[in-house]
Parts: C-alpha cells; sequence; structure tokens
C-alpha cells in the first residue's frame, strides 16, 4: 500500500472513530485501540494529527462518562516494547502512571535530531520526579525488547514509536554517566539497522547518545560498532565520532580500537570465572570460540549446566549466554582487525604491544597465534615464551619496535618452515599468515603497466558481492538499471596515500537483464583493477558498463599508478581482496546455481570457474590438503591431483574440484549437487593450521561424506548416486 493509499484509509479510520463516539461517547475504548492499531503505518505528521483528533475526542468523552472511559495508550500498540511498556504503565498507580505518560509524552516531543536546553531541563524535572533508578530501569528494559525483538509481521514498526525510542535514548544525555549503559546503546543501534525498514534515525541517535559519554565502555562500545555496522551513514557518524575522541585523546584511530577492547572480566589469557548461585563456571576462550565448564556446589567437574543453577538461577544463566555470544562475536570483529592490521602499516613499542596484545585477557588468544617482528627477529609465542624459528626464546628490550610479520617480505624457504614450526607445534593461526598468498607482478601486468586484467570477466552475485566488499573495508554501489553512473569499487589505503579500484558493471544489455523489482542486478561483472593517489579525482563509469574515466579529467594526478610504483605489499593484498570476491561470490562456486536463461554464456562461465584452472588461494589449499590428508581416517581412499581431491567411495568415484568445491562423478563426469548445508559440520574435528577458509573445510567435509556414500541417507543425494 502506498504512503497515500495508507494516508486515505487512515483518515478514513479516524472518521469512523469519531462517528462512533458521537453515537455512544461513553464507550470510546475499544474503539480507540482499534484505530490506534490501524495508525502504526502512517507518516509521523499524519499519525500526530489523528492522535490529536482521538484525544480531543476521547476527553470529550470522559466529559460525559469520566468513570467508563479509559485515557488511549500514548504510545501505538502493536510492537512488543510498546505494548511492554503500555503493559507495565497501565499496572502502575493512576498518580504513578499519569507522571509516566507525561515521561513518554516528553520523549515523543523530541522531533529534532538533538534536543534543545528546554527539553533537556524539563526531562531533568521529570527523571528527578520519578527518580533515575526507576527510569531508567524500566525504561532499560523497553529498550532491550526494542533491540532483542526479531524483525517480522509481529514488529511493524512506526514513525511515532521511533519518536518515542529516540526521545527514551536522549534520557540518558541528561542523567549522570554511571545510568547510561553503553552496552545497551550498541543493541539499540545493531537492532534499529537490522530491521526491515531499517530504523536510521533511531540508530543515529543511539550513535549522538553514546557520543556523550566519557567513559571507556562507552569508547569501547563505539569501536566495536564500528567493525561491525556497514550501513554507511551509520558508518560515517561513528567514524567521525571515534575521529573527535581521538583527537581529544591525543592518540590514533587504530590505538583506539586497541585501548577500547573489553576484558569481559577474563582474568589471565583466555580465561575467567564466575559464580552463578552455589555453582562456578570457568569461561576458556578457545580457536572454536569461548567453552564454559562447570562446577557444582562441592566442586565437582560437571558435563552441562547444573541442575541448581537451571532451576534457581534462569536470568544469570540467560545473561551468562548472553555474555558468551558477546565475546564470541567480539573475537570475531578482533581477528578481523588484526587481519587489516597488514595494511595499516602499525608499529608498536614492545611494552604498549605486550599490553594491548601479546597479554591482553582477549586480544592475547588471537595475538598469541601469529608471527610478529620484535626488533629485528621474527617470532611466535609457545610455550610461555616468544620463540624463533630455532625454537629458542627471542631476547626482547622494551625500546624494541613490534610489527605483524608478512610473507610477501622473505623468502619461500623461510615462509615454509613457519608453516612446518606452526604445524609441529599445533598452532591454528586466526587467520592466513604462514598461508597466506602472495600475489606479484606478472608479466602480462608489466605489460599493461597501468591496471590488472588478473580477476576480469567473473560474474559475481551481486548481493554477496557487496556484503563480502564492505566486510572488508570496500566502498561499493549495488548496481541498478536506475543508475546511469557508479562509482567503482575503492579500498581507501591513508597510510601508503593511496586508493585502490576495482570496476564491476551490471550483467545484460538492453531488455536482456537480470534484476531484481527495484532493478537491482542480480550479476555484476567484474572489469580492471587500478591504482590512484588517495585525494586523485573520483572517477566514474555507466553502471552497465563503459565509459570508466574521472569526473575531472583535466589534472595529471587523474591517470592510474604505475603498477611496478604500488608497495608489493598493498598489491598483494588488494588482489587477494579480490579474488576473495571472486572466490565467494562467483555463480561458479554455487553448485546449486542454475542457468536462467537470461545469458547463455552463464553456463559456460561457470563450468570454467567451477572445473578449471586453480586460483591462487586454491592452489593454497591444496597444500594443505596434502599435509592434512594423511592423518585422516579416509586417507586412504584420497587423492590429491593438479585440481581435484579425488575420492573413492563404496558405490562411486568423485573428483571435488580444490577452487569452487564443486563435485562430479566416475566413470563419466556426471555433474553431483551436494550443497554445504548438506556437508555442514561433517570435517568439523579435522585439525587445520588456520582459521577462515570455509571451502577447505566444504571440501574436507564433502570427501568424509562421499567416502562413505553407501550410508548416505539424504534423498536428494542418494537419488543421484543411482
Amino acid at each position: 500500500m502506498t504512503t497515500a493509499a495508507r494516508s486515505t484509509h487512515a483518515q478514513e479510520a479516524v472518521k469512523h472513530v469519531l462517528t462512533r463516539l458521537q453515537e455512544n461517547p461513553a464507550r470510546p475504548g475499544m474503539w480507540l485501540g482499534t484505530v490506534l492499531a490501524r495508525l502504526g503505518a502512517l507518516p509521523g505528521r499524519l499519525l500526530a494529527y489523528a492522535r490529536d483528533r482521538l484525544t480531543t475526542a476521547h476527553d470529550a468523552a470522559r466529559a460525559v462518562a469520566p468513570h467508563q472511559v479509559r485515557r488511549p495508550p500514548v504510545l501505538v500498540p502493536g510492537e512488543p516494547w510498546a505494548d511492554q511498556a503500555i503493559a507495565e504503565v497501565a499496572a502502575l498507580p493512576p498518580e504513578h502512571a499519569r507522571c509516566w505518560e507525561e515521561l513518554l509524552r516528553h520523549a515523543l516531543a523530541l522531533v529534532t535530531s538533538r534536543p534543545a536546553k528546554k527539553w533537556r531541563a524539563r526531562a531533568r524535572e521529570l527523571l528527578d520526579a520519578l527518580g533515575a533508578d526507576e527510569v531508567f530501569g524500566r525504561t532499560d528494559r523497553w529498550l532491550t525488547t526494542f533491540a532483542t525483538a526479531p524483525p517480522g509481521p509481529a514488529n511493524v514498526h512506526n514513525e511515532h514509536n521511533d519518536t518515542a525510542v529516540r526521545g527514551l535514548l536522549w534520557l540518558r544525555a541528561v542523567a549522570p554517566e554511571e545510568d547510561t549503559s553503553p552496552r545497551l546503546l550498541g543493541m539499540v543501534v545493531a537492532g534499529a539497522l537490522d530491521a526491515q525498514p531499517r530504523r536510521t534515525r533511531v540508530a543515529g541517535a543511539a550513535v549522538h547518545v553514546l557520543s556523550t559519554v566519557d567513559s571507556e565502555p562507552a569508547l569501547a562500545e563505539i569501536a566495536r560498532l564500528a567493525n561491525r555496522i556497514t550501513h554507511r551513514p551509520t558508518l560515517r557518524l561513528l567514524d567521525r565520532t571515534l575521529a573527535v575522541k581521538a583527537d581529544a585523546l591525543g592518540i590514533t584511530r587504530g590505538e583506539i580500537e586497541e585501548i577500547a577492547v573489553p576484558h569481559f572480566g577474563l582474568t589471565t589469557t583466555g580465561r575467567g570465572t564466575r559464580a552463578i548461585g552455589d555453582a562456578e563456571v570457568e569461561l576458556v576462550v578457545e580457536p572454536t570460540g569461548v567453552r564454559t565448564r562447570w562446577r557444582d556446589h562441592d566442586g565437582m567437574a560437571t558435563k552441562s549446566v547444573p541442575a541448581s543453577v537451571r532451576t534457581e538461577n534462569a536470568d544469570e544463566l540467560r545473561a551468562l549466554r548472553a555474555h558468551v555470544k558477546d565475546v564470541n562475536g567480539t573475537l570475531t570483529e578482533q581477528k578481523a582487525r588484526l587481519e587489516r592490521l597488514f595494511l595499516e602499516h602499525r608499529v608498536w613499542h614492545f611494552e604498549q604491544w605486550r599490553t594491548r596484545y601479546l597479554d591482553h585477557p582477549l586480544v592475547g588468544t588471537i595475538a598469541r597465534r601469529l608471527i610478529w617482528i620484535v626488533g629485528v627477529r621474527a617470532c611466535v609465542y609457545y610455550e610461555g615464551a616468544l620463540r624463533g624459528l630455532d625454537g629458542q626464546p627471542v631476547p626482547v628490550r622494551a625500546s624494541d619496535d613490534v610489527a605483524l610479520w608478512h610473507p610477501v617480505d622473505y623468502e619461500t624457504d623461510e615462509v615454509l618452515e613457519w608453516r612446518e614450526l606452526l604445524t609441529e607445534q599445533g598452532i591454528v593461526q586466526p587467520f592466513k599468515q604462514a598461508h597466506r598468498e602472495v600475489y606479484a607482478l606478472t608479466e602480462a601486468e608489466r605489460s599493461t603497466e597501468l591496471f590488472s586484467t588478473r580477476f576480469t570477466a567473473h560474474i559475481l552475485k551481486q548481493k554477496r558481492f557487496h556484503a563480502i566488499a564492505t566486510a572488508r573495508g570496500w566502498q561499493n554501489q549495488p548496481r541498478s538499471t536506475m543508475d546511469t553512473t557508479c562509482q567503482p569499487t575503492v579500498r581507501e589505503l591513508p597510510e601508503w596515500g593511496l586508493r585502490a579500484e576495482l570496476w564491476v558493471e551490471g550483467v545484460g544489455d538492453g531488455f536482456d537483464v537480470a534484476a531484481t523489482e527495484s532493478g537491482g542486478y542480480h550479476y555484476v561483472d567484474t572489469e580492471h583493477i587500478r591504482f590512484y593517489p588517495l585525494f586523485a579525482p573520483e572517477n566514474t563509469a555507466y553502471a552497465a558498463g563503459a565509459g570508466y574515466a574521472p569526473w575531472d579529467d583535466v589534472d595529471d594526478l587523474s591517470d592510474p599508478l604505475p603498477l611496478a610504483d604500488v608497495p608489493p605489499l598493498v598489491f598483494s593484498e588488494v588482489l587477494r581482496d579480490v579474488e576473495l570476491f571472486v572466490d565467494g561470490a562467483s555463480i561458479g562456486s554455487d553448485p546449486a546455481w542454475q542457468d536462467d536463461g537470461a545469458d547463455s554464456s552463464y553456463r559456460e562461465y561457470w563450468n570454467s570457474h567451477g572445473f578449471g584452472e586453480l586460483s591462487t588461494a586454491a592452489a593454497t589449499r591444496r597444500e594443505v590438503l596434502r599435509r592434512v590428508l594423511p592423518a585422516l581416517p579416509i586417507a586412504q581412499r584420497c587423492t590429491v591431483t593438479d585440481r581435484f581431491l579425488e575420492v573413492r567411495g563404496d558405490l562411486r568415484g568423485y573428483r571435488i574440484h580444490l577452487g569452487s568445491g564443486n563435485v562430479v562423478m566416475q566413470p563419466d563426469d556426471q555433474y553431483l549437487c551436494v550443497l554445504a548445508r548438506q556437508a555442514k559440520g561433517v570435517g568439523r574435528g579435522v585439525w587445520l593450521p588456520f582459521e577462515g577458509d570455509g571451502m577447505l573445510r566444504l571440501i574436507l567435509g564433502k570427501a568424509l561424506l562421499l567416502a562413505e556414500d553407501s550410508a548416505i541417507t539424504d534423498p536428494t543425494i542418494a537419488e543421484q548416486l543411482r
């Protein structure tokens, strides 16, 4: 229904209620509740108008029958948090309820993005009258419900209630800082942006309020959100907030992200305990996530949560589970942040690095699995010390500088030695470091000089590509048939004074386009990679391709930099990102993909990518498989060839492509569709030298599944094996 249609519909509803009130003024309560529920989807101004008319009618009805007419709720029913608030206020004594209604009406009076001095003064008076503890205790519950309620038909929001949420958030800006929960504000930001459609004004208000809190937890929450949020306007607001706080503290944005990582109650690296009821739980951070170890009231270890905790401490148990989820989410964010350090060119003094990384209760569980350069020696932490390739402790001094090790700077033999050492010590790296792919200039790139064509002509699912690119710090504008021009996908590298650009274009010409109803392309086609000075004029091109050129084509700075002038580490990391886009979003990596008929070349591309030559990442995967397979129970049934992992089952032979994970059956190379969910978890217990390669684990899962093909019960797979 359009906005105009909704407006007309609501106006008719209001007239209907007013007519009913005139006919029977003593019983308007039921009709008021009905129309308020129907007004939920109205624009804010029309909703306010309708509510004014209804309130006037309601007051007139109360004059006729004051004991039979109930005051309509201040909030619009229908949202979980609003229903909770309405019910709690209705259960209060009348005088107390009126004070709460006045507070909610004051929250609704906040129509600007920031409250004026007069609004703040009145808010302070209302807080003093009700008591800050009661106000924030009650509204914290409402805001928690707002942030955690799942999106869907049962949680249809409206602008009126959103205004109330914004007002309740800004109440915290006039309260003492100890009454403000940064974590709750962060939950509101995430919940508002997870909603469909997004509640961007609520998210913006929560960020503004968070920026007014001068505390370490608030700083940590802003940094956490900046690493987690992908909504660009909110992300820009978070970035500006961090920049202001960094400037005030006289430190860099990167240092804020380091000092803001919470300890989560961990007392030593990766370990912490807490008492719940008469039991004790130990939190242990492992490469796979947080594990809980329980002891009952006698100090005896138990395999699961003690029964007394389940029955007598249910609320604390729920809080513990939320805490564990938060720690796991922060671990994921910190792994991504540390991986970004490769391109941030960071160097620390040893004692600073020891505090923020090596000995940090949470970050230390990641940092101790990485290779670092301390002074001039490469080392990794195990057996209680930083040790070099020779296994001996590395002497360190407080004056030593520390940097993150990258294989691009070392000879192949030394890189292989590090891989061997990590395997011997059973160290699982949080992301690829010793096994990291290195991309050097090819002869073709030396010939083209200004651009790389290494990853051109790949067909990617646009939605998936956008998600991966933004998660890795690239700025991307989704392509639409409604656009005339677009900017390229960009990664800014301020530490190097550079900007990397990848051009992608929508797939299809004229009416031969696969697109959504709103015009967004389903698929995009990859083109050249270029590098520019950071502040060179921005480039643009047609969304469907061609015409790639600077907006300002009169300046020499608009020319791309020669690839030979790009630092090898930057070149390698940028191309690695682009290959991740291709591996993660290409239609050739989707075993369930079917040609939709829009372009007959799709099928040819799917075959070439799904079973063709290996990428650099897939070649690394092949070498890891050769090391891992001998320790598996199916080792005698497996052979690694140039492009495939070949598996001998009871019924058939199989070849699993090491790039796409696609499977063909012997003897006639018949295609076998095995979806990721069908092999999920099969290879979970297999030791791998690094985290983050989902395709490697998927290939192992498929191999373990197909090696025992006679035991497969999934009907969609079993049918294909006949």
